[in-house]
């Protein structure tokens, strides 16, 4: 389901938005705003993939309002005026609709952005998919999600991949582990252990722990271990 927000200036306009995406099961509206700054304030607050957006209105118009957005949703232009078409869609918005707009051209509109949404969606799941690691221990290849492992351990001619409900040995270096492992999520702590950044709890100068389990700071690694605390 899209959650979605609409601003426009004109309270009427907003009503039309409203009952309109009362008919659509896949938009779930959650607020609308005469007021594009407190619109702001909510984005802040709250995740949304949809927004309904008038342009011009009076503090600050609709372009401008996208544009200062870092990461902006799938928008929806609903505005009076089509001199503004072009530039909209150049600012990759999904539809520009004019008022006053039924309920069929509404929908289809909806139905565009449904199906960015869900090419979004398959998209990121596709990522966490190959995001996954595959890991050689005797005679098996065992596929491993990343965020499951808490640390690695070595020892002799293996490491240890310790996981939350189970540990993996393979037979590589502690070099061959860190290309394995991806770089932003894990940090090498001690010539024998590299840790997952997400399952750290506390730390110290001489000791980080990951879950309860207490593990030794490497004196040549303590300060790359203290900026990612800054």
């Amino acid at each position: 389901m899209l959650k979605a927000i609409a601003i426009d200036d004109e309270p009427i306009a907003l009503e039309v938005v409203k009952s309109l995406s009362a008919k659509i099961a896949f938009i779930k509206l959650l607020n609308c705003f005469t007021n594009a700054f407190k619109a702001i304030d909510f984005l802040q607050q709250v995740k949304v993939d949809l927004i309904f957006l008038d342009i011009k209105m009076p503090d600050i118009s609709g372009i401008d309002f996208l544009k200062s957005l870092s990461n902006p949703p799938i928008i929806i232009f609903t505005t009076a005026y089509s001199e503004h078409a072009v530039q909209s869609f150049e600012l990759d918005a999904i539809d520009y609709l004019l008022k006053p707009f039924s309920l069929s051209r509404f929908l289809k509109a909806c139905n565009k952005a449904n199906e960015q949404f869900l090419l979004r969606n398959k998209t990121i799941a596709q990522s966490q998919e190959l995001a996954a690691i595959f890991i050689k221990s005797g005679y098996e290849i065992i596929k491993v999600e990343p965020e499951t492992i808490l640390y690695a351990e070595s020892g002799g001619n293996y490491v240890q991949f310790v996981l939350e409900n189970r540990k993996i040995a393979s037979r590589l270096t502690m070099s061959e582990t860190e290309a394995l492992l991806p770089a932003p999520d894990f940090i090498r702590v001690h010539r024998s252990y590299i840790v997952s950044k997400k399952h750290i709890q506390k730390m110290n100068r001489k000791s980080i722990w990951i879950k309860q389990t207490e593990l030794p700071i490497g004196a040549a690694y303590l300060s790359a271990i203290e900026k990612i605390t800054k």
